[in-house]
């Protein structure tokens, strides 16, 4: 094996073959995911088979992805597979399933990061027994800074829902969820970096607006941005007692906070994330 990570992977899923992981969908966030698990030596590329959709797809990500075996062929990425890792759209999920069903290894783990398919679903596709756990990471992978929520499906046991975790957690954050809470996730930590995006650039766009090279104000912004959510991650204090300790009497920082009152920042980034999730609960109809 390549790492101790994924020894303890193997473990808890019978490992001993060499192929460890099939993942289908080596779109933009299975390359992320892949990419990431490899980076960080999890899995050797020897260890994993990856599958797209079209042939001229394989071709143009051999280049970045040169030792991992690429194919369109799902059935045969499966067979032996320990872990199967599902990036799939949701609109194509169904047919995939319905392709590797037959073909999957006894005792395999399957994990999707199909947003807004339910393990009910996956579950009636692949059969009863089948150990499913749902995933829903963020871009931020990329960096090893994901922040990823993960819940079992009714098959799913406790040594199943541990080995996702450990996938999960060489690429950032993990929190067990239930199923209920995974619209809302979606919207708050799957499209909130696009909302963070947004943010930072409209920070770099003020501070070139008040004299700042464009270059150095981004780098002031991201640093800012990412400075204020490790202080809130690592004391735990309530972002708006972490807030206040900005913000002095009569000073330069409530002028600020007063436009972003005035501007329904608050509103505006509450009505983002429920829209989302709305629109999650829509895509399968829920």
């Amino acid at each position: 094996m390549s790492s101790t990570a994924m020894k303890n992977v193997a473990a808890k899923t019978g490992g001993g073959q060499q192929k460890e992981i099939a993942l289908l969908g080596c779109g933009k966030m299975g390359g992320i995911l892949l990419q990431a698990f490899l980076d960080r030596e999890l899995v050797s590329a020897g260890e994993v088979v990856a599958t797209v959709q079209h042939e001229e797809k394989s071709r143009s990500l051999s280049s970045d992805l040169a030792k991992v075996p690429l194919g369109t062929d799902n059935r045969a990425a499966v067979a032996g597979a320990r872990v199967v890792l599902l990036c799939v759209k949701p609109q194509a999920l169904p047919q995939v399933l319905d392709e590797i069903a037959s073909n999957l290894e006894p005792g395999a783990l399957v994990i999707s990061i199909a947003t807004s398919t339910t393990t009910q679903f996956i579950q009636q596709r692949l059969g009863r027994d089948v150990a499913v756990v749902r995933a829903m990471p963020n871009t931020p992978a990329m960096v090893g800074a994901a922040m990823t929520a993960l819940c079992a499906g009714p098959a799913a046991s406790k040594e199943h829902l541990e080995t996702a975790k450990r996938l999960f957690e060489s690429i950032g954050r993990v929190v067990i969820v239930d199923e209920k809470h995974m619209d809302a996730i979606t919207a708050l930590s799957a499209s909130g970096p696009a909302f963070a995006f947004v943010i930072l650039e409209s920070l770099a766009e003020a501070g070139v607006k008040v004299g700042l090279p464009r270059e150095m104000a981004t780098t002031l912004a991201a640093q800012t941005l990412f400075g204020s959510a490790k202080l809130a991650l690592e004391t735990g204090h309530h972002p708006a007692l972490l807030k206040d300790a900005v913000t002095t009497p009569a000073g330069c920082t409530i002028e600020g906070l007063m436009e972003l009152e005035r501007g329904g920042l608050r509103v505006t980034l509450m009505n983002a994330v429920v829209k989302t999730a709305q629109r999650a609960k829509e895509l399968m109809g829920g």
